[in-house]
């Protein structure tokens, strides 16, 4: 699933759409995770786009009057295109058409969505979401007073979108091994110097994803076709039995909430 900075780079890549006009929006299948809107074409036809910015793992394309909202999902990419190349790929469900180029949503899965609002804050998919996690409002203080509320691990916790947004498996048991911070232990059991680890190493390994291009995950590309390398300087996730690149000990892997979590035994307690 495109986390994050995955989103992020995505954003940056389309970022040169930016006081362009959206002629229109062709969509071809409707049937995403929610409906597509029949009104969704009308209300952005001939629209001039004065930013693009994310919100979670919501990409932004912000009107006058109007925001259009693309969610990845699983399994959902953007593409850019040149206008009249007639290249189409299985799972393309939706066309940004501009002047020259287009932007082309494919989602194998669809599990993604498009949706359109007049107050994206105010959308119940987004109204409920948590801090964003590269804001100075993502800090120790924070952290701590969610963790004192929590009698579960806190793995669970940083990965609740509903407290802090965008951490999603792999950020997070990156980020606990950074923080040296087990990802069994319980969130109330945390120290307000502990949360303080926790949310610095948040904050310095989503900041490096994104400047590496995101994670590779199988088939992740951002927009403009460039591949994330992130994945090249993971230090636990996806490498169990291998020998942890501080101590040697054997990376281990567990399950919790039904994720899989990797971490090192000997750095992280």
């Amino acid at each position: 699933m495109p986390e994050l900075p995955e989103v992020e780079t995505t954003v940056r890549a389309i970022s040169k759409f930016k006081n362009k006009i959206l002629k229109e929006i062709v969509i071809h299948n409707r049937d995403l995770r929610w409906q597509v809107e029949h009104d969704v074409e009308k209300k952005t036809r001939n629209k001039l786009i004065k930013k693009i910015s994310r919100r979670a793992k919501y990409i932004l394309i912000i009107f006058d009057d109007l925001y259009l909202m693309i969610h990845l999902g699983m399994s959902g990419k953007l593409r850019i295109q040149n206008i009249n190349n007639n290249f189409y790929k299985k799972h393309d469900h939706a066309e940004l058409i501009f002047d020259k180029e287009k932007i082309i949503f494919n989602d194998a899965r669809r599990f993604g969505s498009i949706h359109v609002t007049n107050d994206f804050e105010d959308h119940k998919l987004i109204k409920k979401l948590g801090v964003e996690p590269l804001s100075e409002g993502f800090n120790k203080n924070f952290l701590f007073s969610k963790c004192k509320e929590k009698n579960i691990s806190i793995k669970k916790l940083i990965m609740d979108q509903n407290i802090v947004v965008g951490v999603g498996n792999i950020y997070a048991s990156e980020s606990l091994f950074h923080a040296h911070i087990d990802p069994r232990r319980l969130a109330n059991k945390i120290s307000l110097d502990e949360c303080e680890h926790i949310t610095v190493a948040i904050k310095t390994i989503l900041k490096h994803a994104i400047k590496k291009g995101g994670t590779t995950l199988k088939d992740f590309y951002s927009a403009d076709g460039n591949e994330g390398y992130f994945n090249l300087n993971l230090s636990v996730y996806g490498r169990d039995n291998e020998k942890c690149k501080k101590c040697k000990n054997k990376i281990r892997k567990i399950n919790i909430g039904q994720r899989s979590t990797y971490f090192c035994n000997e750095c992280q307690y």
